[in-house]
């Protein structure tokens, strides 16, 4: 929902669309004079960040980043797979900034996993190049 935002708020700075808020049908599409020159800088920084990762956010996390692990309360579950992944990660030791890497931290984690062997919510694949959403 947070990237929708966001992609909305780039589409109408630059005046080409309307937005369209994602629970709504065709009847109920949103008009506003905001504009990207509105954002604070670091309102900026994510929205370009947004539309540069794709669709990298799973129920408004972004995929990237610095996580812990935990044993419970977790933003949401992972399981490790080989095949059909949803997401494919690789472990960074500093700049997790792009769609896949993440950073293993003890505190200050951009986002808590849980680590589950059924029912996950995102399954991952760990590889050394090329990590992302397929």
């Amino acid at each position: 929902m947070k990237k929708l935002f966001l992609l909305s708020l780039i589409i109408l700075s630059f005046g080409f669309l309307y937005a369209q808020d994602c629970n709504c049908d065709e009847q109920n599409i949103i008009e506003s004079n905001f504009k990207f020159t509105d954002l604070n800088d670091f309102e900026k920084t994510e929205a370009i960040q947004a539309l540069l990762a794709g669709d990298c956010y799973y129920k408004g996390i972004k995929l990237w980043g610095k996580v812990q692990f935990v044993t419970s309360f977790p933003d949401f579950k992972i399981q490790y797979v080989e095949s059909f992944p949803d997401i494919k990660v690789k472990y960074v030791s500093s700049f997790p900034d792009s769609c896949g890497k993440w950073q293993v931290v003890e505190s200050f984690p951009d986002f808590k996993v849980q680590i589950v062997n059924s029912f996950p919510d995102v399954k991952v694949k760990i590889v050394d190049s090329f990590p992302g959403v397929n």
